[in-house]
């Protein structure tokens, strides 16, 4: 038998009506959650009413549904419907759910859950918001932190991985909320008649239900202790040990065969060269540089580590050095051009991804568009050296891209054309080593990893800055110029300040300037008063 609530505190006659918001992104059937929400109490003898107040977009702001439910009089056959308000007052909420552990926080911020009244239902996944994945550096919101604040702001905080129950179970993120706000016991109605709301939508109902159980199991349970701030567990960034070097190469051979590459000598070299602590950023080194071009250039992405990892007699046993410089090599050496974007668009997995997310069945058909804008640096930096550097030098040419490019270009990836335009693009993988960036990110590299080489054996925690100053390189167009000339600037200013002891951390110190905004404004300021202290 479910155990249910009484409806809110009622006084010597007055009533107030038990208040509920739903924050949830676009495409997370919020909508649905207040439609059922609304079914369940008017099939139970309430009156209910829900409003939605949709966000900017499907991140930047998410839609806030309200509903409110009265209990109507029993035997009164014509009671007079009680007037509902359309709008979330902050303080006065009951229930307050969120389909996203960011959502909650914002939930938190404006007020909505409250400690003397509320309880808060939200699930731990996170969908980046567009400050989160834009930052130059890592503007991650510390999820720790949400939970955290989302305890002290709720008289009891229910929380789980419920997109991930929602995808094991094959349904949706509302489904398991609904589940949870059934076990939460919050809303005067049994366990039968939440189900029984699903039941009557008619759509997707058993693994609604399936969803729906995993849910209820979650809010049931035993309240969890306030100290819990707990997410799961997450591998540590650079792991204190590295995969076991007997189990390397079994893992390349089952997760890292890729489109028919073998990688059994490279991962048997890690096992045997390279200290632990760096064998998880080496093995993942070697996949993403094998995918990206060819076996041989995961060779001379090793080639390039082992040169690194011969210092570490200089270091402190931690390894470092190599681990963060395999992470951040790795990633240059796969830079973002035309090809890898072809190659990625047109993959397979993507279009089951894409389908699986839509919820694609055998009867319909699927169309995937792309918004492509390509610039001419672009263009010229997938061409052999010296076209790019032609293309680039020539006005004619620059003003004919511009004149076709400049509105973007729509290509549709599932029709006949479109995919054999991507393909053919991602297929001039084998010629990529001739063109025009190739030589020149090669360049970049190798002068990068000789700096920190250069260093290390005087000075290894600067040579460990100068590694990760790598993280000032992103993106493409406008921003990927912007952060090579930050990232520039930032090598520039070594000799002024290689001779002081604390050179480590005043490079570390320029390198979070450079993140702290795109423009570059904050680093030429400490750029400035690096360059007077030194002088």
């Amino acid at each position: 038998m479910t155990t249910v609530t009484d409806p809110p505190a009622r006084s010597a006659g007055h009533q107030r009506p038990i208040t509920m918001a739903i924050l949830a992104m676009g495409g997370e059937g919020g909508g649905v959650l207040s439609d059922w929400t609304v079914a369940l109490a008017e099939a139970n003898g309430y009156f209910a009413q829900s409003t939605s107040v949709p966000g900017v977009a499907q991140r930047t702001g998410a839609t806030v549904y309200y509903a409110e439910l009265f209990p109507k009089q029993v035997g009164v056959a014509h009671q007079p419907e009680p007037v509902l308000s359309t709008m979330p007052t902050p303080g006065e909420l009951d229930i307050v759910v969120a389909s996203e552990l960011m959502e909650a926080g914002r939930a938190v911020q404006r007020g909505f859950s409250t400690p003397d009244r509320t309880t808060l239902i939200a699930s731990t996944s996170r969908t980046y918001a567009m400050p989160e994945r834009t930052a130059m550096g890592d503007g991650r919101v510390d999820s720790a932190g949400l939970i955290e604040a989302a305890i002290g702001a709720s008289k009891r905080f229910i929380r789980g991985d419920f997109a991930r129950m929602a995808e094991d179970t094959g349904s949706v993120i509302s489904a398991v909320l609904f589940g949870a706000l059934a076990g939460a016991g919050v809303l005067p109605f049994t366990r039968e008649q939440f189900e029984e709301a699903i039941r009557s939508g008619g759509k997707g109902v058993e693994p609604s239900l399936r969803a729906f159980a995993e849910g209820y199991r979650i809010a049931a349970a035993p309240p969890r202790p306030v100290t819990d701030i707990s997410i799961g567990t997450r591998p540590a960034d650079l792991p204190d040990e590295g995969p076991d070097p007997a189990d390397i190469a079994r893992a390349i051979s089952d997760s890292a065969s890729l489109v028919g590459i073998k990688l059994q000598p490279q991962a048997r070299r890690i096992a045997d060269s390279f200290p632990a602590q760096a064998r998880f950023m080496l093995v993942n080194g070697i996949k993403r540089t094998a995918e990206y071009q060819d076996v041989a250039y995961a060779d001379e992405y090793l080639d390039r580590l082992s040169l690194i990892a011969d210092l570490e007699a200089h270091g402190d046993g931690s390894n470092r050095l190599t681990a963060e410089a395999a992470r951040f090599t790795a990633l240059w050496m796969t830079y973002e051009d035309t090809i890898r974007v072809a190659f990625h668009k047109t993959r397979r997995r993507r279009f089951d991804r894409v389908g699986k997310e839509a919820r694609v069945d055998g009867a319909q058909v699927m169309q995937v568009r792309e918004f492509l804008h390509p610039q001419v640096e672009e263009i010229s930096d997938t061409l052999p050296t010296a076209l790019g550097r032609w293309l680039l030098n020539s006005s004619v040419m620059k003003a004919l891209i511009h004149k076709a490019t400049h509105k973007g270009i729509k290509i549709q990836t599932t029709s006949v054309g479109g995919f054999t335009v991507l393909y053919l693009l991602a297929r001039l993988r084998p010629i990529r080593r001739r063109s025009l960036r190739f030589g020149l990110e090669q360049q970049r590299i190798d002068a990068w990893l000789g700096l920190a080489r250069s260093h290390a054996p005087q000075n290894y925690d600067l040579a460990y800055e100068i590694v990760l100053c790598q993280q000032v390189v992103k993106g493409y167009g406008e921003t990927h110029a912007n952060g090579m000339r930050n990232f520039t600037d930032l090598m520039g200013v070594l000799p002024l300040i290689s001779g002081d002891p604390t050179a480590a951390a005043r490079l570390r110190n320029l390198r979070a300037a450079a993140l702290a905004d795109e423009t570059g404004q904050q680093l030429q300021a400490a750029l400035s008063a690096a360059s007077m202290t030194a002088s």
